[in-house]
């Protein structure tokens, strides 16, 4: 549905502040897309349901602030469960595995995090080698059910991730996604688990405003 997808990309891009209403309007929206309000109000329910945006009683819909507790709940339930999966990948994945997480970590390196035109957050070409490259390490699990669950929170949890790069430029995302790759490629488990527990653990520490290198857990 093009009016899900606009408002989703939207939210996704941090393009729409946290505060008291989602942008554009509804009705603006309904306008933009073609479409009957009513479409995009069920747009927006679904928006809701992926954790993009709250639903606000008799004021409409409202990007998620930064101390909503809901970010803390997805960080622990990735915390708790990406390195679980990782340790799986990483003892049932072939050699196709690893090339496929070679190439996924080549192609988060070499492309751009930021664009003038797209602003100052992380670019939408970025941002999608970024969910590549997680989603590759996992993958080597060979369970389609841990994979579809790691799709939910990571759309849950992407609006945040986006805030938390805005928040926090100087972060070395680079050393700790090149860390992953190596540990994972290695066969290190121990290593990945817990080199993805902290990557995790600073995305939400960014957020909060507590220490991120306290210690992660796994789970």
């Amino acid at each position: 549905m093009r009016a899900a997808s606009r408002a989703t990309a939207d939210q996704e891009r941090g393009a729409d502040h946290p505060g008291p209403v989602v942008r554009p309007q509804p009705q603006d929206l309904a306008k933009e897309q073609g479409v009957s309000l009513a479409v995009v109000r069920e747009a927006l329910v679904r928006v809701v349901g992926e954790g993009l945006a709250d639903r606000l009683p008799n004021r409409g819909f409202a990007v998620p602030a930064f101390s909503d507790r809901r970010w803390q709940e997805i960080a622990e339930a990735r915390r708790t469960i990406e390195p679980v999966v990782l340790r799986m990948s990483i003892e049932r994945g072939d050699v196709d595995w690893e090339a496929r997480v070679r190439a996924a970590h080549h192609r988060l390196a070499r492309t751009p995090p930021y664009l003038p035109e797209e602003g100052e957050y992380y670019s939408d070409a970025w941002s999608e080698a970024h969910r590549s490259f997680h989603r590759t390490l996992l993958e080597g699990c060979g369970n389609p059910v841990l994979l579809e669950t790691f799709d939910r929170m990571w759309t849950a949890s992407e609006l945040a991730r986006r805030w938390s790069a805005h928040r926090n430029p100087d972060r070395d995302g680079i050393e700790e996604h090149r860390r992953l790759e190596e540990a994972a490629l290695a066969r290190d488990a121990d290593t990945a688990a817990g080199a993805l527990a902290q990557h995790l653990t600073r995305t939400a520490a960014a957020l909060t405003g507590s220490a991120p290198d306290e210690p992660a857990r796994e789970g």
